[in-house]
């Protein structure tokens, strides 16, 4: 039984890339920029890139996936953050792992109502908080023909410029966003899975150098 809800919580690695997030409520003093802090401000596609490996851990046990990417658009104030697309995988596109395999899948898209806002104040050393809401995901766990598991809400990170020391992956020189421990809750499924999660995930923010070309190539940066 321990086995079969260690594998329940391996869906729960979904919702890293929702690694994002904090209340919008500075977003009036806030600039997304085409790569600088001097830059053109910047509104359009957004992407954001799985770095190293999203966790997550519960009380009966913990599991991980390697690949995410999550795709969206964001007005160049912080607001209107919102995800079109997002995909959740293990290497090479494979379920994600841990004691058994879990398909993940993105439900109820576009996730909306989520926003960048830089903080002034430089808390935990970041540059801006980043909301993701209204975000759910299915898990189906390869155990007795499937055990499914839902999760969503909204969920809190840390956002970071390219060239401040205290990102998350210093070896990377994109802006950043930093999920540490935040928590998620169950919404539907089996009762095998549990009712919270505890998730830790970095990812790489990029926008467009050019409008629509579905590239993403372009550095963004936050200020007030």
């Amino acid at each position: 039984m321990a086995r079969i809800r260690q594998a329940a919580i391996i869906g729960t690695a979904a919702v890293a890339v929702l690694a994002a997030g904090v209340s919008p409520a500075s977003a009036a003093t806030t600039t997304i920029r085409a790569g600088s802090a001097t830059a053109a401000p910047y509104a359009g596609n957004v992407q954001a890139s799985l770095l190293g490996v999203a966790t997550v851990s519960t009380s009966i046990g913990s599991g991980s996936c390697e690949e995410s990417t999550m795709t969206g658009s964001v007005n160049s104030d912080g607001t209107g953050l919102a995800i079109d697309a997002a995909s959740f995988s293990g290497a090479n596109g494979g379920p994600c792992s841990g004691s058994t395999s879990s398909t993940i899948t993105a439900q109820n898209l576009p996730w909306t109502g989520g926003a960048v806002a830089h903080d002034p104040n430089g808390t935990r050393g970041r540059d801006a908080s980043v909301t993701i809401a209204n975000f759910r995901v299915q898990a189906v766990v390869d155990l007795f023909g499937g055990i499914t598991c839902v999760f969503g809400g909204t969920l809190t990170a840390d956002g970071f410029n390219g060239d401040n020391p205290n990102r998350p992956d210093t070896s990377n020189g994109q802006a950043q966003v930093g999920v540490n421990g935040a928590t998620v809750s169950k919404q539907g499924g089996s009762w095998l899975c549990p009712s919270t999660a505890t998730v830790t995930a970095t990812y790489e923010l990029q926008g467009e150098s050019t409008p629509g070309s579905g590239t993403y190539d372009q550095a963004l940066y936050v200020t007030g």
